[in-house]
C-alpha cells in the first residue's frame, strides 16, 4: 500500500502510532489464576427478556443468569447490522475508523455484471483483542461466526486457536490453560423470522410497537421472534450446564449479549434504540455483586478492552473501546455513537449520538426514503405488510413516519419520555441547546476517529487495494541465534547449529502477525509467535507463515533445524 495514501486514509489515528507498537505483557490480577471467559452471543436481539421486563418472553435460564450477575441496561452497538458491529467488537475500534463500516465489503457492487468485492485493510497496528489474550497464555476459540470485514473465512489464523463449528474450550491441550471461548447462536437471526406459518407464542399476547400496523401478519411475525427467543434460552441453559459439568463455572466469567437490535423492520439497520440497544449480562463469580443493575452507557467496542482488563492483560492505548470492568476500568461514557453506511447493495449514511436522556440522528441523505431498497430485508413479512399498507394509504402518522419518501436532516428524541422515538424534537426551539450539544458531539467524534464514511468507497478501496488487487503479505524469515550465527542474516530454510540456540521469526510486512507450528498435515494447530523459541537438541521441524488483516496470507516457509 502506498504510504502517502495510507497516511491520508488513517490520518485521524496517527497520534496512536507511537504507543501502539509497545509490547503488551500479561499481568494476572493479584498473581491469582487468570479467569476463564465465555461469550454467549446471539444474532439480531434487543432486550426482549423476562429479566428486562418483557412479560411475553419465556427466558427462565437467561433470567436466572441475570440474578447471578449484573444486568446492564444502557448498552448500544456501534452499528445496527452485524458485520460492521463485529469488526468493531473484535478490534475494539469503531468500524468507521478502520474502513469496515460498509455492510458487507463482499457485497460491494455485487449486482453488476462483473461483481466487485474487497476486504478492508485496517491500520497496521490494529489487531484482534484475542491476539493479546493468546500472547498472555489464553486458549481462544470461536464457534463460529466471524464477519469481521477485513477477511473472508477462514479469518487470519493469528486471531483464534480454533475458529470452527467444533471449536470449544474443552479441546485445549492443557486443561490448566485459561480459555476465552465464544459461542455464537444463529437461531435469532432475522432470516429465522421469515416463515410465520407455524408459531407457538400466542400472537394475541404480543405487544405491537406503535410504528407497526396492528395486523395478524405483524403479530405472527412478532410471535415467531419470541419462539426463537425461547429456543435461545435453552441453548444458554445447555452451555451453562456444560460449564458446571466441566468444573469450570467457579473460575469463569460469562457474558451474554446480542450483536445489535431485533432482526425486524425499524430494528436492525436503523439507529433508533430498537436497532442499537442490546442486552448484556455478565456473571463474574466473587468479583461482582449478584442480581444488580448497571445503567452506565456502554458501547459494543468496549467489550474487547473489558475482557483484556478482566483477564489482567494490558489494554492497548490505540483501542477506542473503554474497559468498564476489571483492573483497567475507564471513566464511564457520557455518549455512545452509532453509524449506518452502505447496507448490502444500497448506500446510506446516518450517524447517531446517544446520551442517557437524548438520541440525536443525522441523515446525510435526506432525499432518500427511510426504507431504502434492501432485498434481504424485504423478505420479512412485517416489511411486506407495511409496504403494502403504505401503498393502500392505511398507515397512521406514527407508522407512516419511517415509511416516508424523505427523511428529516436531523432527528432528536427525549428517550425517557418517548421510548419508541416517534416525536422528533429537532425543530422544537425548547431543545435548541440540546440539539447544538448533540451536533457538536457528532462533529467531534467524526473528526476524532477519522470517520471514513465521509470518503467515497471506490477511493477507499483504491487506497486499500491499489489497482483493484489485494496486497499480499511477505514471506517471513527465520532468524538464528546460535554460535554459528548470532542473527547476522535471515534464513528461509533450516540448517545445523550448536546449542544453545534460539530461533526468531521476522516478516517485512508492517503489521503482520506470524504463526508457527511443528505439526505436519493440511490443518495444523497454528501458534501465535510472540518471541524467540529455544530449540532443543536434536531435530526440530518448524513451519511458519505471516498474516496481515486485509492482505492475502504469505506463502509458508518450512525449516528443519539440527541442534548439536
Amino acid at each position: 500500500m502506498n504510504l502517502t495514501n495510507q497516511t491520508k486514509l488513517f490520518a485521524g489515528l496517527l497520534p496512536s502510532l507511537m504507543t501502539a507498537a509497545l509490547p503488551y505483557i500479561s499481568q494476572a490480577q493479584n498473581s491469582q489464576k487468570q479467569p476463564n471467559i465465555i461469550w454467549i452471543s446471539t444474532e439480531d436481539f434487543s432486550p426482549h427478556l423476562g429479566c428486562y421486563g418483557d412479560k411475553v418472553a419465556q427466558t427462565p435460564n437467561i433470567d436466572k443468569l441475570a440474578t447471578q450477575g449484573v444486568r446492564f441496561t444502557n448498552v448500544f452497538t456501534s452499528a445496527a447490522i452485524c458485520a460492521p458491529v463485529r469488526a468493531g467488537i473484535i478490534t475494539g475500534m469503531y468500524q468507521n475508523s478502520i474502513g469496515c463500516m460498509h455492510m458487507r465489503t463482499t457485497s460491494y457492487r455485487r449486482s453488476v455484471e462483473n461483481p466487485v468485492e474487497f476486504t478492508a485493510v485496517p491500520p497496521h497496528y490494529v489487531k484482534a483483542f484475542t491476539e493479546y489474550l493468546r500472547v498472555a497464555g489464553y486458549y481462544c476459540t470461536n464457534n463460529n461466526k466471524t464477519d469481521y470485514q477485513f477477511a473472508k473465512d477462514p479469518v487470519p489464523v493469528s486471531i483464534w486457536d480454533d475458529c470452527s463449528r467444533t471449536a470449544h474450550y474443552k479441546n485445549r491441550p492443557d486443561k490448566n490453560q485459561p480459555f476465552f471461548a465464544v459461542f455464537n447462536h444463529l437461531g435469532t437471526h432475522e432470516s429465522q423470522n421469515w416463515d410465520i406459518s407455524n408459531v407457538k407464542t400466542d400472537p394475541k399476547k404480543v405487544k405491537v410497537p406503535p410504528y407497526y400496523a396492528d395486523t395478524e401478519i405483524v403479530r405472527r411475525n412478532l410471535a415467531k421472534s419470541y419462539d426463537n427467543t425461547a429456543r435461545l434460552d435453552s441453548v444458554v441453559a445447555s452451555l451453562l450446564a456444560e460449564l458446571d459439568r466441566e468444573g469450570e463455572a467457579a473460575n469463569t466469567i460469562v457474558f451474554f449479549w446480542g450483536d445489535h437490535g431485533d432482526g425486524l423492520p425499524r430494528g436492525k439497520r436503523w439507529l433508533y434504540d430498537s436497532g442499537l440497544n442490546i442486552p448484556l449480562i455478565i456473571r463474574w463469580p466473587g468479583a461482582v455483586k449478584p442480581n444488580t443493575v448497571n445503567d452506565q452507557l456502554i458501547s459494543s467496542i468496549d467489550f474487547g478492552p473489558t475482557v483484556l482488563s478482566m483477564a489482567g492483560v494490558n489494554v492497548p492505548s490505540h483501542m477506542q473501546g473503554r474497559a468498564f470492568l476489571g483492573n483497567q476500568t475507564a471513566e464511564p461514557r457520557q455518549y455512545v455513537f452509532g453509524t449506518r453506511d452502505r447496507v448490502d447493495e444500497s448506500y446510506d449514511m446516518i450517524r447517531s449520538v446517544r446520551s442517557k436522556d437524548y438520541l440525536y440522528i443525522r441523515n446525510f441523505y435526506p432525499n432518500e426514503p427511510f426504507h431504502i431498497w434492501v432485498p434481504y430485508l424485504n423478505k420479512m413479512p412485517i416489511m411486506q405488510e407495511m409496504m403494502w399498507l403504505d401503498a393502500e394509504g392505511k398507515l397512521n402518522p406514527a407508522q407512516k413516519s419511517w415509511m416516508a419518501s424523505t427523511r428529516p436532516p436531523e432527528e432528536l428524541y427525549d428517550v425517557k419520555a418517548d421510548p419508541f422515538q416517534l416525536n422528533n424534537l429537532a425543530d422544537n426551539p425548547k431543545y435548541k441547546t440540546v440539539l447544538a450539544e448533540m451536533r457538536l458531539q457528532q462533529d467531534n467524534w467524526a473528526v476524532t476517529i477519522n470517520d471514513l464514511g465521509r470518503m467515497n468507497e471506490p477511493e477507499m478501496i483504491e487506497i486499500m487495494w491499489p489497482g483493484g488487487k489485494q496486497p499480499v503479505t511477505d514471506k517471513p524469515y527465520f532468524i538464528v541465534n546460535a554460535p554459528e550465527d548470532r542473527g547476522s542474516k535471515n534464513y528461509q530454510t533450516g540448517g545445523t547449529f550448536s546449542a544453545p540456540m534460539t530461533l526468531a521469526f521476522y516478516c517485512p510486512t508492517h503489521g503482520a502477525s506470524i504463526v508457527y507450528t511443528t505439526e505436519t498435515g493440511n490443518k495444523p494447530a497454528w501458534k501465535l509467535y510472540s518471541g524467540p523459541l529455544r530449540l532443543a537438541k536434536g531435530t526440530n521441524s518448524i513451519r511458519i507463515k505471516a498474516v496481515r488483516y486485509g492482505y492475502e496470507d504469505s506463502g509458508e516457509i518450512s525449516g528443519t533445524f539440527e541442534i548439536k
